[in-house]
């Protein structure tokens, strides 16, 4: 089974998948500091996701490598930049920023990457990224040069999702971004489980075992937490 049948598999069965995104940026490549990092990490944790929206080309394959000797879960390259890329992990979800027009970060950067993966085993995961209002600026705003959805526009949210969908895109990643005030809302999340058919990522501004619930409870396949386990704010 590929690692897109195993969300696929776990969407149709409603069984829920917990990723935890490490930004290479502020992970010390160190043996100690990863032990203790992942010893931390949730026991339902399912996939691990590496990768930052700043520049982090220059740590991203010793992290990666690291983390192979440390875990048997799958790590996802979860790419701000096509430097980001390396044959090391296990499969890449293929972002495109479906929320904004900047075509650098729809077609371009994909473009850019398509060789380095073609001669990789990554296994690709298409993937439709929408950004979303989470109460603060954040680095993927600043660099992509996009602003977010407002969480108040929820059809044209869904309509953007759909488009994704009808495009190709096998899974689609509702973000509010890193270290945001507050997360995609239910109501969010909701309006658009309802409206597509393939797996529903959500991450951004989930800081709690409850913040946790309400999106698997609205329908998101895979949560994805990050800044809560960087500056151990998790309750």
């Amino acid at each position: 089974m590929t690692f897109y049948q195993h969300i696929q598999t776990a969407q149709t069965q409603g069984r829920r998948l917990l990723a935890i995104l490490i930004d290479p940026d502020g992970f010390k490549v160190e043996y100690a500091f990863a032990k203790a990092y992942l010893e931390k990490i949730p026991s339902q944790t399912t996939h691990i996701l590496v990768g930052g929206s700043t520049n982090a080309s220059q740590t991203i394959e010793a992290v990666v490598e690291l983390l192979k000797q440390l875990t048997v879960l799958p790590i996802i390259l979860f790419p701000g930049d096509y430097t980001q890329i390396t044959p090391k992990a296990d499969a890449i979800l293929f972002l495109s920023l479906l929320s904004g027009r900047n075509s650098e970060y729809l077609i371009n950067q994909q473009v850019k990457g398509a060789p380095y993966i073609q001669k990789s085993r990554l296994e690709v995961i298409p993937t439709g990224y929408i950004l979303i209002d989470g109460g603060k600026e954040t680095a993927v705003q600043r660099v992509s040069n996009t602003l977010p959805m407002s969480q108040k526009n929820r059809e044209a949210i869904v309509n953007t999702a759909l488009a994704g969908q009808y495009t190709g895109k096998k899974c689609i990643y509702l973000e509010a971004g890193s270290g945001a005030m507050y997360p995609v809302s239910v109501a969010v999340v909701k309006a658009v489980r309802e409206h597509i058919e393939i797996p529903l990522i959500v991450g951004g501004g989930i800081r709690s075992q409850k913040a946790l619930e309400d999106a698997y409870q609205a329908g998101a396949t895979m949560v994805v937490i990050g800044t809560a386990f960087e500056k151990d704010c998790w309750t």
